[in-house]
């Protein structure tokens, strides 16, 4: 196993216990996520990532109060570490518009495996946030959630990106909403396309989902009536 080279920040009150501190820890997150693509949210318990890690289910709860949790966790983690990807891919980059083009081509294109966590894999999470992310904040409890900042990792996505098209059109009203939109709009096209394709025009091009929403973007910030 590699190890770390960058540390990805999570809300402590997310977790019982740090995965990232323990072998154990590390095996929970890797596993859950590999289970959770494999067979879903709704069918995926402790009691069975407990026997495919070989550990008693006891041990899954001393990390994590329950698997809602545990997606929150997950989720949070994906939104940081995209978070991070931003910065990177758009720093130095003088072009507000050129920025705004790579925001949004991460934020729809296909994920590639980085090697700078070792223990997850971003590509099957990546999948797994396009198909149960929502289910995080789509609950009773989302209200109290939200005071208690587990959603604070996608919203500084949301923030860092909205901040760049308000660079490009300050007079624009809707920047947050154009951005949850991209974004939650790319995950259910993805869904279509794999699942009810007569719904979307999406093909194997990977690049159809970032050309469709930058002309979305570029065209709604030319309008601004």
């Amino acid at each position: 196993m590699k190890d770390l080279t960058i540390r990805i920040e999570v809300d402590s009150n997310l977790y019982k216990k740090n995965p990232h501190s323990s072998v154990l820890g590390r095996k929970i997150i890797t596993h859950s996520i590999h289970m959770i693509h494999e067979i879903g949210l709704e069918s995926f318990t402790f009691k069975k990532l407990g026997e495919r890690i070989s550990s008693p289910e006891s041990s899954v709860y001393r990390y994590f109060e329950n698997k809602h949790m545990l997606m929150v966790y997950l989720t949070s983690w994906y939104w940081s570490w995209m978070e991070c990807r931003l910065v990177f891919a758009t720093t130095n980059i003088p072009d507000a518009k050129e920025r705004l083009i790579r925001a949004i081509e991460m934020l729809t294109e296909p994920v590639v495996v980085d090697n700078s966590v070792s223990f997850v894999d971003e590509r099957i999470l990546s999948e797994i946030i396009f198909s149960e992310s929502i289910k995080t904040y789509h609950t009773k409890n989302v209200d109290e959630e939200n005071r208690r900042g587990y959603f604070r990792t996608y919203k500084n996505v949301v923030d860092r990106v909205s901040a760049i098209i308000h660079e490009i059109s300050p007079d624009y009203q809707y920047p947050h909403t154009l951005v949850t939109t991209i974004i939650e709009g790319a995950h259910q096209q993805k869904y279509f396309a794999e699942h009810i394709p007569a719904l979307t025009e999406l093909t194997s091009d990977k690049k159809v989902l970032s050309k469709f929403y930058c002309q979305l973007a570029f065209r709604a910030l030319t309008d601004t009536t």
